[in-house]
This record gives C-alpha cells, sequence and structure tokens, in this order.
C-alpha cells in the first residue's frame, strides 16, 4: 500500500492507496499534529504501507526539510528518519513542484506552469520535461519575489513579498488591517462600495496579474493553471487573467497560450504519487 500526504498550511489531507485504488482518505487541520508524528502515526495503524509520497507546502531538499513559511516542522530531516525506522520509501517535493506534475500529466504537457493561490501563493514549473528546481530546490517560490512594502511582515521574514497581496493569508491579514469582517468574501469585496474593501480586492487581483505575467515572461509555458482554494472560490477571475495578461507578460511569451482553471481535486497530492519517477 501506499500512503500520499498534502500537508498546506491549513489542512493535511492524506490518501491510502492499494494497485492504485483508493481505500481510505482524510483530512484535518495541520496545526493538530506534526507531519512526521503523523507519518509515524499512519505507519504504525497500516503495516502493509510501504511506500510514503508527500506534498509539502514549503522548502525541502533531498528529502530534508529546510523550512515552510506556515507550517510548524516537527523534525527536518524527515526521510533519514522514517526510513531508518520502518521498512518503507518516503519521497517529499514541494507542493507547487508536485501540482505541476499532476497538471502536466493531465494536460499532457512538457512545458507547463501551476499558479496555486491557496493559504500562500505558489509556482510550480516543468520546462522540457524537467522539473526547475535551482541548486538548493528553492527555485521558483513565486509568493517570495519582491513586489511593495505592506504594513506586516511575511512568514517569511520580509515586508514586500507578492504573497502579501495575493493569497489566503494575505486576504485574511487585510481584512484584521481594515476592521472588516474576516467572513466576507473577494467576490463580495468586487462588489462593496466600502473604498477598503474595494482596495484589497483591487490590490489582489494586480497582483495576481503580476505574479502570472512574471511567470509567463520567465519560464514561457504552454499552459498556465490556476489553482488553489482561492481561485477555486474565485473562478470569474480566469475571465479577467485571460483578458489582461498582456498588458503583465512579455507579448510573445503570451501568444498561443492557454490558460485555465485547474480541474483536479487535489493536484498536490496527486502529483505526490508520482515522485517515485522524479525523485533526487
Amino acid at each position: 500500500m501506499k500512503l500520499g500526504i498534502d500537508i498546506g498550511g491549513t489542512y493535511l489531507r492524506y490518501e491510502i492507496r492499494e494497485d492504485n485504488h483508493s481505500i481510505k482518505k482524510g483530512s484535518f487541520k495541520s496545526t493538530e499534529i506534526g507531519l512526521c508524528a503523523f507519518v509515524e502515526k499512519m505507519l504504525t495503524q497500516e503495516e502493509d504501507i510501504t511506500a510514503v509520497f508527500i506534498s509539502y507546502a514549503g522548502q525541502v531538499r533531498k528529502g530534508v526539510i529546510l523550512d515552510s513559511p506556515h507550517i510548524k516542522i516537527d523534525r527536518h530531516n524527515i526521510r533519514d528518519y522514517i526510513q531508518h525506522r520502518y521498512d518503507v520509501e518516503l519521497f517529499i517535493e514541494n507542493d507547487l513542484n508536485c501540482a505541476v506534475l499532476a497538471e502536466a500529466k493531465a494536460h499532457d504537457s512538457q512545458d507547463i506552469c501551476a499558479l496555486y493561490v491557496g493559504t500562500g501563493l505558489g509556482l510550480g514549473v516543468l520546462s522540457g520535461s524537467r522539473l526547475i528546481k535551482g541548486s538548493r530546490n528553492i527555485a521558483t517560490e513565486l509568493g517570495h519575489i519582491p513586489y511593495k512594502e505592506a504594513p506586516f511582515v511575511c512568514n517569511c521574514g520580509k515586508r514586500n513579498c507578492i504573497e502579501l497581496f495575493c493569497s489566503g493569508n494575505a486576504l485574511l491579514r487585510w481584512k484584521q488591517y481594515y476592521d472588516l469582517s474576516t467572513e466576507s468574501t473577494l467576490q463580495e469585496f468586487a462588489q462593496s462600495k466600502n473604498d477598503k474593501a474595494q482596495q484589497i480586492y483591487d490590490e489582489f487581483l494586480k497582483a495576481l496579474l503580476y505574479a502570472a505575467g512574471t511567470t509567463i515572461t520567465l519560464f514561457n509555458p504552454e499552459i498556465l493553471i490556476l489553482g488553489g482554494g482561492v481561485l477555486a472560490e474565485n473562478t470569474h477571475l480566469l475571465a479577467i487573467v485571460e483578458k489582461k495578461i498582456t498588458a503583465y507578460a512579455l507579448p510573445l511569451a503570451a501568444k498561443n497560450l492557454q490558460i485555465s482553471l485547474s480541474q483536479l481535486e487535489d493536484a498536490p497530492l496527486e502529483g505526490a504519487f508520482l515522485l517515485k519517477d522524479y525523485h533526487d
């Protein structure tokens, strides 16, 4: 059996599969238990698990968790720790790298980018069928490119990350900053007559377009997939991005580009199960 885990800043989702058939799945808040502790718990309960595949919302390299802006780390060297104590293989990769593997398979594309807006803002890039990783597997951390100053600090320690304007966490923090209802949705802000609510929406949209335009210009994908919980709840943004993207991206790079919303239920989890073919 195989255990797949998708852990982000808000939820931990897992699924156990046998011969590609799902036999058990679940989810809960990722603050309830540490990742390593959860893996050990599952391996103790399900003794037939032979491999663990993890999609992780943070920076990882060669089985070691380097950092995460949104997740408390209970063990950095998780691969060595688990493999030395249990008779299993463990594969772990950044969640957007996992997501783009799943999107590439779904769209049969070798040049594809996955731009996801959930708790944070992330990007995965497959170019010429190869994941873009960088020297320490920190490449394509789009959420932390310099954008402009915010009145609060990003979880990475900076004040000018684009993620401070375009992410679920950013929306919450801006609502709190302007003393607006945290239950209000982005769509409600788009239609609101409240100046601060409209400003939050406008800043979110500009940052999304800037992030998408930067992605297209730098990586020249065949397909750009927009995903993540925030975009899944605001599907109207696709048409806006399609209409305005040429003002933010190099026109030649945007020519004949296909922009789509993700149709996968959990692309990071699906991509995690593909990691054996892409392990470092």
